[in-house]
């Protein structure tokens, strides 16, 4: 077995969508939005595990639905092997309805009858998978049936053969134990001893218990935390973990001294709690990133307490759990704000490294022209419908390059580009959407809602792009305007969880030299916009480059990068500039327009070729200039090599 086949833990239990309401401060009843998130106990926890740097996977069972192949995508996304995920063509997948009414309460409706997790049985555990782990981590709520307490004592067999240690999260919900109305999902403690008695079956063989006072009152059997303590210890030598919310933790790893503050105990940090949901489970994300590695406890606690802390200041669960650099950032630096969510610096680093990343380069077929596909329509005596059926054909050009190693992708809009946008749904391809109108300057919006409206439509896959005609002499009542407006559809970008592509164009609107464009950027992130990706125009000096690099590099070292745009150019002069920009890594491919398809448009709107010929000749344009960069790259590492 390779080291790269070991995992550090497998989680084992619920796995469903949080749909978790956008009104905060609103009653349950009254909310009416909602944002859809990977939830359930283990789930958070494997993702989190994940994020934090540790190999992760979980061991239950999805629907053949919709939400079922959310949940399996999102987990790839994250970095959380799937094999143990087994999809149930008979139930449904799990699904919570959350809101935040206040600090003190957190409404929760569980959609769990007959659902897919809940079968989980003994035959859906893999040994061989459970081989592979160091730990395997169990919760609470799986011991409540007897089909899924069969399958984590199966589960539990495997991990004693193996060597696995044994983690019990608590995870008490009493409405999952049929104790509560239905309607009582955010009821977190009732006495029942049939309960205590399942669990307490369980803690002998457990290296490590976490729970709250009251998740340790159910498994001790009283409501007094260190009776229930050390009734706990009576049966089982593990590490005991007691979450004390703002308070932090306190931890027992031997006998139970006569105050439970005698502890090793983990200060909590100073924060406002906006959301308390899931922030357990990101502390026994952080726990087990230092217990797994076999720090002191008192550092387990301190990584545990920061990771709940990051997310009871956010909204929703397993999103919300830090990666390893910004846990590491915020235990260096701390934060000047009690609420965690407004320090922007701490966010742009979670949004940073908890987005997609991108490992090649980056082929961008630009078709979001309108203005000038209008006037070619026009030109051509064509109506402009004729403009969406083009750009349904620039969705086949695109879908037909095969065997590149590069990622490839199309720039469209939302108004003769909408059909071509659903072609795109759902497809590996990178899609972006243009959000400007067209030529305007100062910038404004090709929408009749506000930009942020505007985006709550796209499905979240969809790159925002903006185009601004921005120079540094610009007057200075034009630059306020369009840096308003620019750092509108930047935030937009982000409430909407999509990403964000800035287009600088500069040379349409005063003299160029080398620090025009960086003087640009420069002023972008000092106003607080810090795009995933930049489009620039084609250069050919290397200082401009360098001064560009520069830039991002002192601002914001997590951008993806640069993509060149073709400003209608000369295949050949673009693929010149290729060339050029090989010593610099932030350039990361191109997104190039109408020297791909000025020409083969025309043919087509008049009628001189046909869809064929059309798509062909958008193909090959297309790969000329792909075959251009991947040859400049080539000749760049051939004369590294002599």
């Amino acid at each position: 077995m390779g080291q790269r086949d070991k995992l550090d833990v497998i989680t084992i239990g619920r796995a469903g969508v949080d749909l978790y309401g956008q009104q905060i401060g609103a009653r349950l009843e009254d909310v009416h939005s909602f944002a859809k998130y990977l939830g359930g106990c283990p789930a958070n926890i494997a993702v989190g595990t994940a994020r934090l740097g540790l190999r992760s996977a979980i061991i239950t069972r999805v629907g053949d639905d919709h939400f079922g192949r959310f949940l399996l995508e999102q987990f790839a996304r994250e970095g959380v092997h799937t094999d143990g995920i087994i999809t149930d063509p008979d139930r449904l997948t799990a699904m919570v309805v959350l809101g935040i009414r206040d600090r003190e309460t957190f409404p929760l409706v569980f959609y769990r009858e007959n659902c897919a997790d809940m079968a989980l049985n003994p035959a859906d555990v893999d040994e061989s998978l459970i081989a592979r782990s160091r730990s395997v981590l169990f919760t609470g709520t799986h011991f409540s049936t007897e089909d899924t307490r069969a399958a984590c004592s199966a589960a539990l067999e495997a991990a004693q053969k193996h060597g696995c240690k044994i983690i019990l999260d608590v995870d008490y919900r009493p409405v999952l134990w049929g104790l509560t109305s239905r309607s009582m999902g955010e009821e977190r403690f009732v006495s029942a001893p049939a309960v205590t008695q399942t669990l307490q079956n369980f803690a002998p063989s457990c290296d490590l218990i976490v729970g709250t006072e009251e998740e340790l009152h159910i498994l001790g059997g009283t409501t007094d935390t260190l009776a229930a303590i050390r009734a706990i210890r009576a049966i089982s030598a593990a590490t005991i973990v007691c979450k004390l919310g703002e308070q932090g933790c306190v931890v027992f790893d031997g006998p139970i001294p006569e105050q439970l503050n005698m502890g090793i105990a983990g200060e909590g940090f100073p924060i406002e709690v906006f959301n308390v949901l899931g922030a357990g489970d990101a502390f026994m994300s952080g726990f087990l990133l230092g217990w797994l590695s076999e720090r002191p406890l008192a550092e387990c606690c301190r990584l545990a307490n920061a990771c709940g802390a990051l997310v009871v200041s956010r909204h929703g669960c397993a999103p919300a759990i830090p990666t390893r650099e910004e846990l590491d950032w915020y235990l260096k630096h701390g934060s000047s704000h009690r609420a965690l969510r407004n320090d922007a610096q701490l966010e742009r680093l979670h949004w940073a490294t908890t987005r997609q990343r991108r490992h090649r380069d980056l082929a961008i077929f630009a078709i979001d022209h309108r203005s000038q596909l209008e006037e070619l329509a026009a030109n051509c005596d064509v109506p402009e419908s004729r403009i969406s059926d083009l750009k349904n054909l620039a969705v086949k050009a695109v879908e037909s390059i095969n065997d590149v190693d590069m990622d490839i992708g199309i720039l469209l809009d939302g108004r003769h580009g909408t059909e071509a946008l659903f072609q795109m749904a759902g497809t590996p391809y990178w899609t972006g959407r243009a959000i400007e109108l067209p030529g305007s300057r100062p910038l404004d919006f090709d929408t009749n809602k506000t930009v942020g409206g505007e985006m709550l439509e796209w499905d979240k896959a969809q790159v925002a792009k903006c185009l601004c005609f921005y120079h540094p002499d610009d007057s200075s009542d034009l630059r306020v305007v369009q840096e308003r407006r620019v750092l509108d559809a930047y935030r937009a970008s982000r409430e909407s969880g999509r990403e964000f592509l800035l287009e600088i164009i500069s040379s349409k609107h005063g003299p160029i030299t080398s620090s025009t464009v960086s003087d640009v950027m420069d002023r972008m992130y000092e106003i607080g916009v810090y795009p995933d990706w930049w489009k620039l125009e084609p250069a050919i000096d290397a200082d401009t480059w360098k001064n560009i690099s520069s830039v991002i590099e002192r601002n914001d070292p997590h951008c993806h990068g640069i993509l060149i745009l073709g400003l209608a150019g000369n295949a050949d002069d673009i693929v010149d500039c290729f060339h050029t920009t090989t010593d610099y890594p932030r350039i990361k491919g191109f997104a190039v327009g109408r020297t791909i398809f000025q020409s083969p448009a025309q043919d087509w709107l008049m009628g001189q070729i046909d869809d064929e010929e059309v798509v062909l000749r958008l193909k090959q344009n297309f790969e000329f200039l792909i075959d251009g960069w991947r040859s400049a790259r080539v000749a760049k590492i051939q004369e590294s090599l002599g």
